[in-house]
């Protein structure tokens, strides 16, 4: 019994540690055009659970591995909101496995918003009982997508990567959903932190499980000039935000029009907006919709 469950854990391991993104494709999706604003949102969809209070922890926690109509429902919510902006990181979907009726998350959120591109990122592959995912969704063609595996003890942490705009001088867009344990989040950080060096535009979008002033002060991120907005960005719980986990922080040559939590209670989670303009004279930009 302990070598058959020995053997299953090595190959969640090493399943999860395979990158394996998924996309649209990019051939039908409209490149950037002359403009000012671009509306981002990071959003944690807890796989389409809504949570409304402590106690469905527990009451819903059969979700997690089971379908339920009311998923879909949820979804379509959330589609809802994700129709009003143009680029879209998403943590805790799943791609397409028993508890969401085989149902690619990311793909359906996409379409239901009627949002051309979508890529998923599969971080921990369970097979038929979960696969653990980030997305991006966008409504208009980026230069290059990436992911990347994050470092950690327990693997199925990732991050996005999606350049925009001019390739010489490109706006960086980094996704992510970090682990819970502060020295994964030092290590997590430390590569991210790799990842953006080069880059004058740079916007780190997710769920990064600590609070800003932490992130910036106690982690590789301070050797940055990254600004969190907003400034207290209050998601976590949905239904009593206490905690500021989920963030947008970006490079001082962007300049701000407007950013803040968005309440929309349909996950445990709220969602983070900012609506940003690139320097003109580096990164064309898409017209406003």
């Amino acid at each position: 019994m302990y070598k058959r469950l020995r053997n299953q854990w090595n190959d969640m391991r090493r399943s999860a540690g395979d990158a394996r993104g998924s996309s649209s494709g990019v051939d039908h999706v409209p490149d950037f055009s002359e403009g000012d604003h671009i509306r981002l949102l990071t959003f944690n969809i807890q796989v389409g659970i809504s949570t409304s209070s402590y106690r469905h922890y527990l009451t819903r926690s059969w979700q997690h591995v089971l379908p339920h109509r009311s998923r879909f429902e949820n979804l379509d919510r959330i589609a809802t909101l994700l129709s009003n902006y143009d680029v879209i990181a998403l943590q805790e979907c799943d791609g397409g496995s028993l508890r969401s009726g085989y149902i690619n998350q990311v793909q359906y959120l996409a379409e239901a918003a009627g949002i051309p591109y979508w890529y998923q990122q599969l971080n921990r592959n369970l097979g038929q009982f979960a696969q653990h995912s980030n997305g991006l969704l966008s409504r208009f063609r980026p230069l290059e997508v990436k992911e990347h595996r994050l470092p950690g003890l327990i693997p199925g942490r990732g991050v996005i990567v999606a350049k925009y705009g001019n390739p010489e001088d490109p706006l960086l867009l980094v996704m992510m959903h970090l682990s819970l344990s502060k020295s994964a989040q030092q290590r997590q950080l430390g590569f991210v932190s790799e990842l953006i060096s080069d880059y004058r535009h740079v916007v780190l979008m997710g769920d990064m499980n600590a609070h800003a002033e932490q992130l910036l002060t106690n982690t590789p991120l301070k050797q940055t000039d990254l600004i969190p907005l907003p400034a207290n960005a209050h998601s976590f719980p949905s239904w009593r935000p206490e905690k500021a986990l989920d963030h947008i922080l970006v490079s001082p040559s962007l300049q701000v029009h407007s950013s803040g939590v968005v309440s929309y209670p349909v996950s445990d989670h709220l969602p983070i907006a900012l609506d940003v303009t690139l320097p003109k004279a580096n990164v064309i930009l898409p017209k406003q919709m």
